[in-house]
């Protein structure tokens, strides 16, 4: 797979002019194209959104101000983007770490919901003051994750199940499970409702900055832990072993580098840190419970990571632009009439129009054959 991190895809632009000019001015030119190239699909998603909003019979400035005010205009909605962010951001970072595998971990929403039922499980199970009970409650989303990213990995390397159908009917059973729990088990006294269980123990509440939704322990925990993963995907052996599996997976096994136990080890932490967001959903936002609990957020970090293109340093900023967008975009609703779905829109043309560019980006630095040389297929 291409365009990990640390990955020599980004070339310095285009090799047919560049390679005739000075290394000055050819560094100059192929930082211009990057840069042209880099800003080429917000232009066009703002000009894609802009003509939806006209056909709609909306100002577009007036939408685009209503985002950013629903977003930042007060304390709680401020707080509101840092609690999409640390889950989009520890999802994401576990996600780097099996895509640096060249693997597609698409059943990380199944480990998130994983990690919450553990979670929810210990928060109903264990009678502990705070500061023991707080350290568990986070444990057991690592090691719910943890598991369930396993089982898909196992039947990845030992079943032959490629990771994206094994992912996917993962994510099934967690979300199965989840609903039987909540209205069968776990039933609340008053009866079994989609709102979830009842909810848990304050003990078992992350605590909160004052009367925000806010966690700091949550946000210091996904920074920390994102550094963690860029430091060890970068500076590390480990790093470099999983980076040459992603390259060439064969040719890593020709060189003695045991890939099953490497492919597993991406499984197991990517999936932890996805568990991680389950445990800090249930316990630091919902309080309980709920059938919904992923709300989507792995998918998102799936957005966050190719937007990023494969380069975690890139992933905070576009992670709190994404929680910025979902935070902000209900204000849509209330204030103009328009459908919330617009950021989700704003969202999903992004990804597409980078995805084009970098195409775009890459023929264009693929080096040219010769002149006269016959045609490759």
């Amino acid at each position: 797979m291409t365009g990990h991190e640390g990955s020599a895809t980004s070339s310095s632009g285009p090799s047919i002019a560049v390679g005739r000019l000075r290394p000055g001015w050819a560094g100059l030119i192929g930082w211009v194209t990057r840069l042209a190239l880099g800003l080429v699909p917000l232009l066009l998603t703002f000009l894609f959104t802009t003509l939806i909003l006209l056909l709609a019979g909306a100002p577009p400035l007036e939408a685009y101000r209503q985002i950013v005010e629903g977003a930042f205009g007060q304390a709680s909605t401020r707080a509101d983007i840092l609690v999409a962010w640390v889950p989009l951001l520890l999802g994401s970072a576990g996600l780097m770490i099996t895509f640096t595998a060249g693997l597609w971990n698409i059943g990380v929403e199944g480990q998130i919901i994983a990690g919450a039922l553990v979670a929810a499980w210990v928060a109903r199970s264990l009678d502990l003051p705070p500061l023991l009970l707080i350290p568990l409650l986070l444990l057991g989303g690592l090691v719910g994750g943890a598991l369930w990213g396993l089982g898909v990995g196992l039947l990845k390397v030992y079943g032959q199940v490629h990771e994206i159908f094994g992912g996917l009917g993962m994510n099934f059973i967690a979300q199965a499970l989840t609903i039987y729990l909540i209205f069968g088990p776990w039933k609340p006294a008053r009866g079994a409702t989609m709102s979830g269980t009842e909810p848990f123990p304050q003990a078992a509440w992350l605590p909160r900055l004052g009367n925000l939704r806010v966690s700091p322990l949550t946000v210091i925990l996904a920074i920390v832990l994102t550094a963690i993963v860029y430091v060890a995907l970068r500076d590390t052996v480990w790093g470099l072993q999983l980076k040459a599996i992603g390259r060439n997976m064969r040719a890593a096994y020709l060189m003695g580098l045991p890939t099953h136990r490497l492919m597993l080890v991406a499984f197991v932490l990517g999936g932890a840190l996805a568990g991680l967001v389950g445990a800090v959903q249930a316990t630091g936002v919902d309080h309980r419970l709920i059938p919904q609990v992923s709300r989507g957020y792995g998918f998102l970090a799936l957005l966050v990571v190719l937007l990023s293109g494969f380069r975690l340093a890139w992933v905070p900023p576009i992670a709190f632009f994404i929680a910025a967008i979902g935070v902000g975009s209900p204000r849509l609703e209330l204030r103009m009439g328009l459908d919330s779905s617009l950021g989700g829109i704003l969202e999903g043309s992004l990804v597409l129009f980078f995805l084009l560019a970098r195409g775009l980006r890459l023929r264009l630095s693929r080096p040219q054959p010769p002149a006269g040389s016959p045609p490759t297929a």
